[in-house]
């Protein structure tokens, strides 16, 4: 029987509780969350194998963390073997998403206010922007999606925000896989989209030029800490009318960024 047939769903086991040292216990942390996030990269669930080959673990750590954190409901293992993120880290994901949304409230009221456009809050959720928060233009003409949509990162505003604040190596995952064409502005090509990416990530600006939804032009900014990216800020607009306001929504955007950025870290 090899390593992968022992990690099956009756077979986890939590240790016997014992007086670790702190940084012992901080290591464990460390080392729990290191595999939660691992496996939420990867779409479709990871055999103990391929999760082994994807840490920098011995075997026996692996599956000794695993066994605790299925016996939490942070993780979950499939009569396959496969293991996947459990319903507490779900149930924790969408409090969290909640809680942002109702954090930088205040911040989309404002910028709204100020462009009469439709702002959005979105989060990166696998290899898709999720929208979790909007309010929209009072203009009879606007660009609408709905909370609780996802947008592919490549084409999007927001998307491309986030994939700029990406580590290389989880960008060069990302770009492994196909780039799906939307509209004829679509960007399909890894390397011109590397080459735009490295100027969102001077100017701090992203920018969707009916590559999603034609007819639709956006602007984001993606806030971000030390561990990565945390939401992005987009304002879409008819694109008719967002060339000559592009200048204004990129400044009240910027100014709306730096407050959100100083609420997030208050």
């Amino acid at each position: 029987m090899d390593y992968t047939d022992h990690m099956t769903p009756s077979s986890s086991t939590t240790p016997t509780p014992t007086e670790p040292s702190s940084a012992g216990s901080i290591q464990v942390l460390q080392r729990a969350a290191l595999l939660i996030r691992t496996i939420g990269e990867h779409r479709g669930g990871l055999r103990l194998a391929e999760l082994g080959e994807l840490v920098d673990l011995p075997k026996t750590t692996i599956h000794r963390i695993v066994g605790a954190l299925t016996d939490e409901r942070l993780l979950r293992i499939d009569p396959s073997g496969r293991i996947w993120l459990g319903s507490s880290v779900l149930a924790l994901a969408r409090l969290a998403a909640t809680e942002l949304a109702e954090q930088l409230r205040p911040v989309l009221v404002e910028l709204h206010r100020v462009v009469d456009e439709t702002v959005d809050l979105s989060v990166l959720d696998g290899s898709s922007v999720h929208f979790i928060d909007q309010i929209q233009s009072t203009q009879r003409l606007r660009a609408v999606s709905s909370v609780g949509s996802t947008f592919p990162l490549h084409c999007s505003a927001n998307g491309k925000a986030f994939l700029a604040s990406l580590p290389l190596d989880q960008l060069d995952d990302m770009l492994t896989r196909p780039l799906e064409r939307f509209t004829e502005h679509t960007i399909t090509d890894p390397d011109e989209l590397r080459a735009e990416l490295d100027v969102i990530r001077a100017e701090g600006v992203a920018y969707d030029y009916e590559e999603h939804t034609l007819g639709i032009a956006a602007v984001a900014i993606a806030l971000t800490d030390p561990t990565g990216p945390i939401a992005a800020i987009s304002i879409p607009t008819p694109a008719d009318r967002f060339e000559i306001n592009e200048p204004r929504l990129r400044a009240e955007l910027l100014a709306a960024a730096a407050q959100a950025r100083t609420m997030l870290s208050a």
